[in-house]
């Protein structure tokens, strides 16, 4: 099919590393594709590694006319049969044509910003209830859940990161962000003085996050790994997968834990509450709740067996619902049936 897809986010967020892995998705399948976005060097060079070659548009919001125009004239010209927008400011500049228009909603945003688009596809079905209950037409909203395309690699060197062999290391990924409570992850290193953590993400709050380990008096024991784009080597390498996020719509960190064969405790926030069953692919906990998710961490450290039976049924679930081929087909089913 001939698919033409437009994301309009400039940061490293969920959305935005999940246009990646769709586009090169789709791209393995044998799809024409024509992606465009706002400009940004880590994307780009992650589009051109898969063999996709995006536009750069500046996707610069109300007063932005010549965005608009751009991309219906490559509509016009390019002729998709699908056009994928991602978040508001996309959807916004949807261009005409008899094409169908999908929306893909990973997160909660105001239903008037996607008038222009015929469905909307949601990546979990919490979602897809709150876009009907603000009016959407249920016939009009579908789910299709994430994806991730795994490729082991060889653990990261715990030496590189200042880490002794012998810790128990915990990992968390995301934004610094306070939907990501990675407060609460250095809360938690607080009670659990035999374990080190390692935090992947950048965003706004680091030096408030650092602040904070220094005055827990754990600094010694956290590492701010910065972006990395070796996840694989790091899940590899590490113990547990510490999910503590407050708002997570989905999560694919739950994915990579499960992909991984890491024992994941996450915050029951509603992404990782919708995919986890408590003590069968993973250990749940109430949100904020420090004592709790420390708790549910030495569980697994005391027994090891339960953690290794606990990150196999996770490896199954992801197998069986998650991966790339399974994926591709929900969309292309979805396009064939609309179409």
């Amino acid at each position: 099919m001939k698919i033409m897809q437009a994301i309009g986010g400039a940061g490293h967020g969920g959305a935005e590393t999940f246009f990646v892995s769709l586009a090169g998705a789709f791209h393995r399948a044998g799809h024409e594709q024509l992606l465009t976005m706002r400009a940004n060097d880590v994307r780009r060079a992650q589009l051109e590694e898969q063999g996709l070659s995006p536009i750069e548009l500046k996707f610069g919001g109300r007063f932005d006319f010549r965005t608009k125009s751009r991309l219906q004239k490559l509509a016009n010209d390019f002729k998709p049969e699908v056009f994928i927008s991602w978040m508001s400011r996309a959807s916004q500049v949807t261009p005409s044509g008899d094409f169908l228009k999908l929306a893909r909603h990973g997160g909660y945003y105001k239903i008037k910003n996607f008038r222009k688009c015929d469905h909307i596809v949601a990546n979990t079905e919490e979602i897809c209830q709150t876009i009907v209950e603000q009016g959407w037409p249920q016939e009009k909203t579908h789910y299709i859940p994430n994806f991730i395309r795994w490729r082991g690699a060889p653990p990261v060197s715990r030496a590189s990161l200042d880490t002794p062999n012998e810790a128990t290391v915990l990992l968390s990924l995301g934004r610094l962000h306070q939907n990501k409570a990675m407060d609460t992850a250095l809360h938690v290193l607080k009670k659990l003085d035999h374990c080190y953590l390692w935090i992947g993400g950048t965003g706004a709050l680091q030096a408030d996050l650092e602040k904070l380990a220094e005055d827990l008096g754990v600094s010694d024991r956290v590492r701010f790994l910065g972006w990395r784009t070796d996840k694989e080597a790091l899940f590899a390498a590490a113990d547990i997968c510490l999910y503590p996020s407050r708002i997570e719509p989905f999560g694919n960190v739950t994915l990579d834990a499960w992909a991984s064969g890491t024992p994941i405790v996450a915050a029951a926030s509603a992404g990782p509450a919708a995919y986890i069953r408590h003590e069968k692919n993973g250990l749940l906990c109430e949100i904020d709740h420090v004592e709790e998710m420390a708790d549910r961490v030495q569980t697994l450290i005391d027994n090891p067996t339960f953690a290794t039976e606990l990150a196999s049924c996770g490896k199954a679930e992801f197998e069986s619902k998650f991966t790339e081929q399974a994926a591709v087909q929900n969309w292309v089913n979805l396009f064939e049936r609309l179409a």
